[in-house]
């Protein structure tokens, strides 16, 4: 069994290749293509194929994420969609929540909706809360209203019609009028997407599916023509935001459910190598090209959520975003890369980011017509990267460019020196994660101290230590192959689905029969939607309940196993919820009554997880290859850092810092007063001297 997994990021596309027979691992890295991402994804099968001397007919299972979805919905870049809405709820998308993200913002801006109103037509007809026929369909109003969306041009369309996830006749019909009037055109049904309450974000997760819904059909069709070519005949499949995989064919009809696949990946691979090291709870850092990446990760198992938003108007405030009402790895995003842009504000002071440079021109090291100064500039500048041995050899990196570039845009107009420049670079967008990670920690009732880091990506080894002891975090975690750990997420991924159906019910009011119809009709839609290659046999199921108390206007996400009889069963869900509300708010009310709202079922079937003897160490030394000035964050000065192989450094050998571990896909820099090792699964696992990180927390 030799299985591929590729992640598309902003700057760098990684894969990585196991066979599972063997443990042979596999790894490659290139520039992403952005004007057609499916092209990286050819280089990479091909170049791997070549390096094994054989085609990619070998391959039998290849998994994929990508940021296509979420890149079209940020830059406005997707289908012509027309939605069709019931009679009066035709402005959803703008009335939202009625709640203002800002109560002090004069100029207060909120998202332009993916369907502007005149694209927005509404039909006669209405269901009751309780699914109940208020109004029949009227079928002409449908058909103007099709007609005058096909005029606009109209490349696909979004139905979300009231309380359709109680009863989705109407919608139903609605589809397969269109179908009759303009077949072949994609249509979106809020009752398959999302058949949950809650009128606004049921109608922004539909119109997201409907707008991405074609120019993923299109990308998905080159890749399958790119790989077929190769004499690939293997299951593609393509990684979810929920951390889970499914198949091209699900992907197709709901792309909203991948539009955070990549950063899911990393979070699984971070989760992976934390169970192996038996870490019982940790913060996955993943800083790649253009953005990083952070997500709790809790007894090997990364926190999901259903509450998520894109397109932020304001970075960091909730309510700012149009909200995604689909489960995803609970993680927080930053405009915080190795191409991130430094520059200086009008009131001189220096600024890192979020702009990025990405895969073209790239930064100004990178020697492809960048001219701004990134974050990988200032590492090279600062000794940090071996400009010669980048991506092991085959992309060489100029010194003297990124020592131009900051000094001619930070460096000569503040007045200081450029390696003085450079740290400023790396200590500011070291001190903007780690501001992040703290509020992303907190809000989940925990405290960064109580967890290690986990850093990965093309450029999180290089600042895992220092973020780290800026978060009062004393052990880090390196996995192997740190570099293209999202793709190797994907490889130990499970095949996944998530069904839900909103019911809401008081608790003290949940029948036997209540509970039990609902969960057999959500694993009758798993059994239906998982590939049809996966054995239901080996299909493990977890329950949970969006619940609060009566009154109540936020819901609290309980998992719960069931009981041998249904008093258990409810024991199991109040003690889930009174648990879960305790570490959120501090307190409970036993006493007042719980509501339950929506049910969710996620079904699941493990791959076999790939071997990891691969990556372990059979060296017998230290793996020393000399020594290199370098830049210490923790002494603030330069000094001698010792270089080491990654893969020369024997098992169980412990070695002092300032060092420097490189490894062909990324470095890890080891400040002064640190001791690092690797363990038996080939993690390096770096020790902060606890006061170090102290009191870099301070500065």
């Amino acid at each position: 069994m030799i299985t591929l997994g590729s992640d598309i990021g902003g700057t760098f596309t990684d894969f990585v290749e196991v066979d599972e027979t063997s443990g042979r691992v596999e790894v490659y890295k290139c520039l992403t293509t952005p004007d057609d991402p499916s092209r990286a994804i050819d280089e990479g099968v091909r170049k791997l194929a070549e390096r094994q001397g054989r085609t990619a007919a070998a391959l039998d299972v290849m998994v994929h994420g990508t940021t296509l979805v979420i890149n079209a919905v940020i830059e406005r870049k997707g289908a012509r969609t027309g939605l069709l809405t019931t009679r009066g709820f035709r402005d959803v998308l703008e009335i939202g929540r009625e709640k203002r993200f800002d109560a002090y913002d004069l100029q207060i801006a909120f998202p332009e909706p993916l369907v502007p109103r005149y694209r927005r037509l509404e039909v006669d007809e209405r269901m009751h809360a309780t699914g109940a026929v208020l109004t029949p369909l009227d079928e002409d109003s449908v058909r103007t209203a099709v007609r005058k969306l096909l005029e606009q041009g109209c490349e696909s369309f979004a139905v979300c019609l009231l309380h359709s996830y109680r009863n989705p006749a109407h919608e139903r019909r609605v589809g397969e009028i269109i179908e009759e009037m303009s077949p072949g055109t994609p249509v979106t049904l809020s009752s398959d997407v999302l058949p949950e309450i809650k009128e606004y974000e049921r109608t922004t997760t539909t119109t997201i599916n409907a707008y991405a819904k074609p120019i993923t059909s299109r990308y998905l069709r080159r890749l399958e023509q790119r790989v077929l070519e190769q004499g690939f005949k293997g299951e593609l499949l393509m990684m979810q935001s929920s951390g889970g995989i499914n198949s091209v064919a699900f992907a197709r009809d709901f792309p909203v459910q991948i539009i955070e696949s990549g950063p899911a990946a990393g979070t699984l691979g971070a989760a992976h190598f934390a169970r192996l090291a038996k870490l019982d709870k940790v913060l996955a850092f993943d800083m790649g090209g253009t953005t990083a990446k952070l997500a709790l990760v809790e007894d090997g198992r990364a926190i999901r959520t259903n509450d998520f938003e894109v397109a932020h108007v304001h970075r960091f405030k909730r309510g700012s975003g149009i909200p995604v009402r689909v489960s995803v790895v609970d993680l927080i995003e930053i405009g915080a890369g190795g191409g991130s842009i430094a520059k200086r504000t009008p009131v001189g002071t220096l600024q890192v980011g979020p702009e990025s440079s990405s895969a073209v021109p790239g930064p100004a090291c990178y020697g492809q017509g960048g001219t701004e100064p990134t974050v990988s500039d200032a590492d090279l500048v600062l000794g940090y990267l071996d400009g010669d041995s980048f991506l092991g050899g085959r992309m060489k990196l100029d010194r003297a460019a990124a020592e131009a570039a900051i000094k001619r845009v930070l460096a000569d107009p503040l007045g200081i020196p450029v390696d003085q420049a450079a740290f400023g670079i790396h200590a500011i967008v070291n001190e903007n994660m780690a501001s992040a990670a703290k509020a992303y920690v907190s809000e989940k009732g925990e405290n960064p101290r109580s967890c290690a880091l986990v850093g990965f990506g093309g450029a999180g080894p290089v600042h895992s230590c220092d973020l780290a002891a800026r978060l009062g975090i004393d052990t880090v975690l390196i996995p192997p192959r740190a570099g293209v750990a999202a793709a190797f997420g994907m490889i130990v991924a499970p095949v996944a689905y998530d069904a839900v159906r909103s019911h809401r019910v008081l608790f003290k009011q949940l029948t036997a029969e209540v509970l039990s119809g609902l969960q057999r009709e959500m694993a009758a839609e798993c059994e239906m939607r998982l590939p049809k290659t996966v054995d239901s046999a080996a299909v493990a199921l977890e329950y949970s309940v969006d619940m609060r108390y009566l009154g109540q206007g936020y819901d609290v996400n309980v998992i719960f196993t069931p009981g041998r009889t249904h008093d258990e069963t409810l024991a199991a869900i109040r003690g889930g919820f009174e648990r879960a509300y305790l570490k959120l708010y501090g307190r409970v009310y036993p006493d007042l009554q719980l509501e339950l709202m929506t049910f969710r079922l996620s079904a699941s079937s493990q791959r076999r997880v790939a071997p990891v003897e691969g990556a372990r160490s059979t060296a017998r030394s230290d793996g020393r290859t000399g020594t290199r000035r370098a830049y210490c964050p923790r002494l603030r000065t330069w000094m001698d850092f010792a270089v080491h192989r990654r893969d020369r450094i024997a098992v169980g050998l412990q070695l002092p810092g300032p060092a420097i571990i490189e490894e062909d896909e990324s470095t890890t820099v080891v400040p002064s007063g640190a001791t690092l090792h690797i363990d038996e699964h080939g993690s390096l696992i770096v020790k902060l001297a606890r006061a170090a990180s102290a009191s870099a927390q301070v500065q």
